[in-house]
């Protein structure tokens, strides 16, 4: 099986992966890519109202084979008020 690499980046940090995991194939490190948006997102947002979230997925060969973003925008309309 192919090993894939979860290199990502929290709006502020960069971590690559240096151990990856063995998957099937790119569909599968597609999903196993999409799974780890919306923790990440929780991790590093509970509270916040923006943040830009990227996993890019390398081959074996250390070529990018993927890559996925996850953008979070909280808007409040005019008659809202944020929570202090």
């Amino acid at each position: 099986m192919p090993r894939y690499f979860f290199d990502t980046y929290d709006g502020d940090s960069f971590f690559p992966d240096e151990e990856g995991q063995e998957l099937a194939g790119i569909e599968a490190a597609k999903l196993a890519a999409q799974a780890a948006l919306p923790e990440m997102a929780r991790d590093k947002l509970p509270d916040g109202d923006q943040g830009v979230f990227i996993v890019s997925v390398r081959n074996e060969a250390g070529q990018v084979a993927l890559r996925i973003a996850l953008s979070l925008v909280v808007e409040y309309g005019s008659g809202s008020q944020a929570l202090s």
